[in-house]
């Protein structure tokens, strides 16, 4: 049997579905060698029976066999592959053929499953407001304008400064006025989604800890009424934070702000954008207005009293207090914090329905006329409630109330370890893939954990492990997710991918700012983003990536965009594979085809109709030409194959390069730490 031959995977041509009520007819395919002579099985875990496969087509190369099944509930499989001569036996899962059953690498399909066509492969661009770019000067948060634990806030006056240890708590003045004004510089890049970091009223530069899920932040949108006073310099609370409550808790201010939001996604849409809000309904903040531990709401009126405050405030079922005793109150500081944090109060939805429906309804708002987002980012998403039971069935009902109103809103989770629980349907679309790339390309690529908390070398170059990890966690995402997850290199709670190149272990408190640009190397950073845009799933940058921007994990991976002085030719670099990702059907909605997966090397294929592409990575330093087996790609090889991208040490070429085949395999000259795309066309 040649197993080089064997392929499988969950996209439309190998499962094929037809959904009649809620009956579910799937059609199943299995490739191997035309000249193999194969008994081929579907092994269905659910119903411990297989299902024989018929041979169905041939072509020059390759056989295909098919089977059929009729299901109402999800099913996962492997294949067993027989030889009839021989009487060898393997199986065939996620991550190829195998001499055991890997069960945990099975096929799966659930029926009537969906996830919105327009986010399958999309360009994604993640933007932490504050520090992307400052349209506005009139509202940015002011030095002494309130304390946040405990110190005073700040504005900081030079956008390119570094960020500090305290940065929480540092404004730059980024602002929606400012992403408005780069619309034209996203659109050329190719972003097709903008997933902000949260948008709500909230004391924090990063908002994770909300103040008001009804309103959007007057300090990023428009401030229409200013008023209030400064703190003074001795100020031990916020009792005369006059001027934050005026900005933050004003009807007129948050009115104002949501009208600017609603016309600012319209613009948006015009655009040609999609927009993402992040969703924080595990926790809320202790400014927020159900606590009111600041007293911002009991001072400017208007606001039923928070739970901080009294016992008979209509809130106090929101929050787990200790101490329930009633001369606990006012100011019952025994509330639950998420991870003991008492700025980030652990919100208590079993014991209040008001509290689970007040969600339910934020979730739907803005997805409705007039503000029409196109879908929610959801932090730390598994930890919401305080039993799995609970969690599933909120979330549950947030997909059935949600998708009612939006039927394409996009739904997708932070989350860490193994999501397939919560990808069954009925819950999260997709999630933000750690696991299914982030982790795995930044072990490959520079041996590197994603905080920069360690290295292992042994893992730099380790195709094999790289495969490992990655074919684990793909057998973790139904194909509607797989295709619609966030695949990203850096984001605001991860050191910056550039910085990982350069191998220094720590952290902004201990190494220092500058440590994280020194000895980075842009080659490997180029390598990473071809394989941002080349393997399956939505490619996300996060801001400033693309330009060359470093820093060590959160808060320094929070930098300013650098206007002014990016790397222009870092950022041209990823114009092309943006556009080479998003005119290729092949790169946007392909099966992934694994070739080598070795030491130094990975190469990859990705495949759809007669389209196909091939992906090598090498990490290697030595020079050697390689043969790479495009055969595995399509039974009628293309005549010609077209090189679209190579990067290496010292640049990357954007020409097109003709290639001839020789037996089905490419010949390639690689240098270190170099990369390429290839892609080919079937003949009809």
């Amino acid at each position: 049997m040649d197993r080089n031959a064997f392929f499988s995977d969950t996209n439309e041509h190998y499962v094929t579905e037809w959904m009649q009520g809620t009956c579910c007819t799937l059609r199943v395919r299995f490739r191997a060698a035309l000249a193999d002579k194969l008994r081929v099985s579907l092994l269905l875990q659910e119903r411990e029976e297989a299902v024989s496969l018929s041979p169905v087509s041939g072509g020059s190369r390759f056989r295909e066999y098919a089977c059929t099944l009729v299901t109402e509930s999800p099913v996962s499989w492997l294949f067993l592959i027989e030889d009839r001569e021989s009487g060898e036996k393997l199986y065939y899962d996620r991550r190829g053929a195998s001499a055991v059953a890997r069960t945990e690498l099975c096929f799966q399909h659930i029926p009537g499953f969906r996830t919105p066509d327009w986010a399958k492969g999309a360009v994604m661009y993640q933007i932490f407001v504050d520090r992307f770019r400052d349209g506005d000067l009139t509202n940015v948060v002011e030095t002494d304008e309130y304390l946040y634990i405990g110190l005073p806030v700040q504005h900081i006056e030079n956008w390119d400064e570094k960020p500090s240890a305290f940065d929480v708590g540092y404004f730059y003045g980024g602002d929606l006025a400012g992403v408005r004004e780069k619309f034209a510089y996203l659109k050329d890049l190719g972003v097709e989604v903008i997933y902000f970091n949260p948008l709500f009223v909230s004391p924090s530069n990063h908002k994770y800890d909300t103040q008001d899920y009804d309103h959007i932040d007057p300090h990023l949108t428009i401030i229409a009424e200013d008023g209030g006073e400064l703190l003074a310099p001795d100020a031990g609370d916020n009792l005369n934070a006059t001027r934050y409550q005026k900005r933050s808790a004003d009807r007129k201010n948050l009115e104002a702000s949501d009208r600017f939001f609603a016309e600012f996604v319209a613009e948006a849409h015009r655009f040609g954008f999609r927009i993402l809000l992040d969703g924080v309904f595990n926790h809320c903040g202790s400014f927020h207005k159900w606590l009111d531990r600041e007293k911002i709401y009991a001072r400017e009126g208007g606001y039923a009293p928070g739970a901080y405050l009294t016992p008979d405030s209509p809130y106090r079922k929101y929050f787990v207090f200790a101490d329930n005793r009633p001369e606990a109150w006012p100011d019952n500081q025994s509330y639950d914090g998420w991870w003991n944090n008492d700025t980030l109060p652990k919100l208590n939805y079993e014991a209040s329905p008001e509290l689970a429906e007040h969600i339910l309804e934020i979730g739907e708002k803005w997805l409705k006329p007039p503000y029409q987002v196109d879908g929610w980012r959801l932090d730390v998403a598994a930890d919401l409630g305080h039993s799995p039971d609970y969690n599933h069935r909120f979330w549950q009902r947030f997909r059935s109330r949600v998708k009612a109103v939006r039927e394409d809103a996009l739904i997708l989770a932070e989350h860490y370890g193994s999501p397939a629980s919560w990808l069954n349907g009925k819950e999260w679309d997709s999630v933000m893939n750690y696991d299914g790339f982030m982790e795995p390309v930044s072990w490959f690529l520079t041996g590197m954990e994603k905080h920069s908390d360690s290295r292992d070398t042994g893992l730099r170059g380790n195709g094999a492990h790289f495969w490992d990890k990655m074919s684990l966690a793909m057998a973790k995402l139904p194909e509607p997710s797989l295709h619609t997850a966030m695949n990203q290199l850096s984001n605001h709670d991860h050191s910056r991918f550039l910085t990982r190149t350069n191998g220094r272990v720590g952290r902004l408190a201990e190494l220092g700012s500058a440590a994280a640009e020194e000895g980075v190397q842009l080659s490997v950073m180029r390598q990473a983003a071809l394989m941002l845009f080349t393997w399956p799933g939505a490619p996300t940058m996060y801001y400033g990536d693309e330009v060359g921007v470093c820093g060590f994990t959160d808060p320094d991976s929070r930098r300013s965009y650098p206007w002014g002085h990016e790397n222009l030719e870092l950022l041209e670099y990823h114009r092309y594979l943006s556009k080479l990702h998003r005119n290729s059907a092949a790169l946007r909605r392909g099966s992934l085809i694994p070739l080598l997966m070795e030491q130094d090397l990975v190469c990859y294929g990705r495949v759809y109709g007669r389209e196909q592409a091939l992906i090598f990575v090498y990490t290697g330093a030595e020079e050697k030409l390689l043969r790479l087996p495009y055969w595995k790609l399509a039974d009628s090889i293309p005549q010609g194959v077209r090189r679209v991208m190579l990067t290496y040490e010292n640049g990357y070429n954007v020409g097109h390069v003709r290639y001839v085949l020789e037996d089905g395999m490419i010949l390639v000259y690689v240098t270190q730490n170099s990369a390429g795309i290839y892609l080919g066309t079937a003949p009809s």
